[in-house]
C-alpha cells in the first residue's frame, strides 16, 4: 500500500467487519488493481503495444476453434524450428491469460510467445469467456480451459506440435484457471493423468 493510499485508509471511518479484519471497503480495495497498483494502465497499454511489435516480428497466429462459441478460440505461434522437420517434433507452451476473471484476449499477450518460439517450443494462447459473460460463475472459465487443454492435446499434429510434450504457464486470474487445469481428472475426459509435463502458475490467489 503507498503513502495515499494509505493515509485515505487511516482518514476513513472503518465500517462493520465483514472477513478476517476488513470491513467491505477494505475487501473490495483488496480485489481493485487500481487501488494498489494506480499504474495499471499503463502496464496495460505497454501490454498492448509490446504484443502489436511482437506480431509485426512474428507473423499473425493460426487460430484454431476448440468449441462451439465465437470466444472458445486459441492462437498459435510456430516455432519455425518444427518448419521442414519431422511433424510433432516441437514442444508446445499453453498461456492462460490473467484480468480478474472479467477481462483480457489472447491477442494482448503475443509478447510473451517471442522466447518460447525463438527457443523452439510452439505457443498457444487460449481465449475464454469472463466472468461478466458466465452470469458470475468461474465453473464456465474453468471448464472452458480445460476443454482447450485437452483440444491441444487431441490436434497437437495440425501445427506440428509434440502432444506428448505439453506445458501450462499462467498468469494473475488465470493462474487460478490454470490450477483447475492441473487438478483435473483427464481419464474422465478419456485423456492420460500426465496430459501435462510440468506447469507454472504465477501470481495467482
Amino acid at each position: 500500500m503507498n503513502t495515499t493510499t494509505a493515509t485515505a485508509a487511516m482518514a476513513r471511518t472503518k465500517g462493520p467487519i465483514v472477513w478476517l479484519n476488513m470491513d467491505q471497503q477494505e475487501l473490495d480495495d483488496a480485489y481493485d488493481q487500481a487501488v494498489y497498483a494506480p499504474n495499471r494502465d499503463q502496464l496495460g497499454k505497454r501490454r498492448l503495444a509490446n504484443s502489436a511489435a511482437a506480431r509485426a516480428r512474428l507473423g499473425e497466429p493460426l487460430r484454431f476453434a476448440y468449441g462451439p462459441t465465437p470466444i472458445e478460440g486459441l492462437d498459435v505461434y510456430r516455432t519455425p524450428a518444427s518448419e521442414g522437420g519431422k511433424s510433432g517434433s516441437a514442444p508446445v507452451e499453453i498461456f492462460i491469460h490473467g484480468g480478474a476473471w472479467r477481462n483480457g484476449r489472447a491477442c494482448e499477450f503475443t509478447y510473451l510467445a517471442e522466447p518460447f518460439v525463438h527457443a523452439g517450443a510452439h505457443f498457444v494462447v487460449l481465449d475464454f469467456t469472463n466472468v461478466d459473460d458466465a452470469g458470475g460463475s468461474l465453473l464456465p472459465m474453468a471448464e472452458q480451459v480445460r476443454r482447450a487443454v485437452g483440444w491441444v492435446y487431441r490436434n497437437a499434429e495440425k501445427f506440428g506440435g509434440d502432444r506428448n510434450r505439453l506445458y501450462l504457464v499462467s498468469h494473475s486470474s488465470g493462474s487460478h484457471l490454470g490450477g483447475c487445469v492441473v487438478t483435473h481428472d483427464w481419464a474422465k475426459d478419456g485423456l492420460p493423468l500426465d496430459i501435462l509435463k510440468g506447469a507454472t502458475l504465477s501470481s495467482g490467489m
